[in-house]
């Protein structure tokens, strides 16, 4: 064998060698995911289900090698799923806390967090229920137990006893009420605990004594979700007003408009907490809802969008 031809086989075995390390070396960043291919799990506080449902739909309609699986749970297990990595990112209504950021230290991991919407807590009563006007001391008082039959917040409510119902006794809508109303740890035996937002508003819809306590997005007047429209036919949506001695002028429900002027209540901010180390399919999510699509998609969800203006159109008559 000459000289030449040895050189030209071994320059092929070589290049063969290569191209086999290589395709060794690099069969786990083939099934890294990228920003807009791949799949992950995503854990999402059960009160966003609608709003979330629709980005990840919306999401993966524009990227079709992308999967991305969202579970439902409440914010609780959402964070132990995110400790436990055993989802990428997750949706909630608050930062992390100091002792889970001290977790991640630990780690090494920099966990990143993003507001994507300012949401509400809906009150929702018994279309029969006289009372859909409440002012905060009012509700302060309900769920405190000063008032627990319905005659105390007007003489003429026959309703009954107040049931106060929620999606879940470890819900992010309980964790809200306690802090926002100081309520101690005794409001969880005067609560009754259904396991979804959509069985509360099916509670409600039966029980003429029951005040339930939902995420806005389940009963927002949005028009383009008809199951959303179906539900707020079916409960009355509460006013709440925030001064001692209001006129009808000062209710005010949790609809976007009230929401960006800062006139409804019982408001709160929604984030994407992500525990992504490098620019994977998490990140290419997170950008994408938090971009002008995905903004577009909270908007429609009845939410105010964190990025996106919402126009105000006064009417005269």
């Amino acid at each position: 064998m000459g000289i030449k031809l040895r050189r030209i086989l071994a320059i092929g075995q070589g290049f063969f060698f290569a191209i086999l390390m290589s395709a060794c070396g690099s069969g786990s960043d083939r099934n890294l995911d990228s920003p807009t291919a791949g799949e992950i799990t995503i854990a999402v506080d059960e009160s966003f289900q609608p709003l979330m449902q629709a980005e990840v739909e919306a999401f993966m309609a524009n990227y079709k090698y992308a999967t991305i699986n969202p579970v439902y749970r409440t914010e609780g297990e959402a964070v132990r799923m995110l400790l436990a990595d055993s989802a990428r990112l997750i949706v909630m209504t608050r930062k992390l806390t100091e002792s889970e950021r001290a977790y991640f230290r630990e780690k090494k991991i920099t966990p990143k967090e993003l507001k994507i919407a300012t949401d509400a807590v809906a009150l929702i009563v018994n279309v029969n229920n006289p009372d859909s006007l409440l002012t905060m001391e009012q509700v302060a008082r309900i769920l405190k137990g000063s008032h627990n039959q319905w005659s105390g917040v007007s003489a003429g409510n026959k309703s009954g006893n107040i049931a106060i119902v929620l999606d879940n006794s470890n819900s992010s809508n309980l964790s809200y009420i306690k802090s926002k109303f100081s309520l101690s740890d005794s409001i969880n035996q005067r609560i009754f605990a259904v396991r979804s937002n959509q069985q509360v508003i099916d509670y409600v819809e039966k029980n003429v004594r029951a005040l339930g306590v939902i995420g806005v997005n389940w009963i927002s007047d949005t028009e383009d979700d008809p199951k959303q429209l179906e539900f707020i036919n079916r409960v009355r949506v509460v006013a709440v007003a925030d001064t001692a001695n209001p006129s009808k002028d000062d209710f005010y429900q949790p609809y976007q408009a009230y929401l960006s002027l800062k006139k409804y209540p019982l408001d709160r901010d929604l984030y994407i907490v992500s525990r992504e180390a490098r620019t994977g399919l998490g990140t290419g999510f997170t950008a994408f809802v938090a971009g002008d699509k995905g903004q577009t998609v909270v908007l429609k969800a009845g939410l105010l969008p964190a990025t996106m203006p919402v126009r105000l159109v006064e009417l005269t008559k």
